[in-house]
């Protein structure tokens, strides 16, 4: 719909650009009419582009199995905590954290 409307409004413009034989003698007339058209077919075509909505295609819908892994729920494991430990460094005794695992 918007591309008819384009062309209708470059035909009319071209219609109106064109030099009739009262001002054939006006040399730079044809540039002044063509700049003015120009920028009204920018116009016309910048308006309808700002105007447009973007269009969204929902993509197909993919089936598939469930993946080829599974992780349950609760893993039984060793139970990890946080010990401080007391070691010498060589100088005298420093402390640090230690995970320990049952």
């Amino acid at each position: 719909m918007n591309l008819k409307v384009i062309a209708l409004a470059a035909v009319a413009l071209s219609a109106v650009a064109l030099p009739s034989t009262a001002d054939a003698r006006c040399r730079g007339c044809a540039v002044g009419a063509g700049v003015v058209g120009g920028l009204a077919l920018g116009a016309i075509i910048g308006s309808s582009i700002a105007n447009s909505q973007p269009r969204y295609a929902e993509p197909a819908p993919v089936y598939g199995g469930p993946p080829a892994y599974y992780a349950p729920e609760y893993v039984e494991g060793p139970v990890c905590h946080i010990e401080r430990q007391r070691f010498w460094d060589g100088y005298g005794w420093r402390h640090r954290r230690v995970e320990v695992c049952d």
